[in-house]
């Protein structure tokens, strides 16, 4: 594995642009299916309001799993 050095505000940076690019992601998924909130729209597809969403459910919980990592990531660079 390779490592690369960056100045804290790069990766900052780098970090922001993919949270943006994630929720961005997520409001995509929401606004297909009417839904304002990722739970909510997990839980109807969950319960089968949403027959076609399988695919979608499972992108979304994807990128909500990397948009976690990402803040936990991000606050872990600003606490240092």
């Amino acid at each position: 594995m390779t490592s690369v050095s960056l100045k804290k505000s790069t990766a900052i940076d780098l970090i922001s642009y993919k949270l943006r690019n994630i929720r961005k992601e997520i409001e995509k998924i929401l606004t297909r299916w009417n839904e304002i909130s990722a739970q909510n729209f997990l839980k109807n597809t969950q319960i089968g309001k949403y027959s076609e969403a399988e695919n979608d459910a499972i992108d979304l919980k994807q990128l909500l799993h990397e948009e976690k990592k990402l803040k936990n990531l991000m606050e872990n660079f600003k606490e240092t």
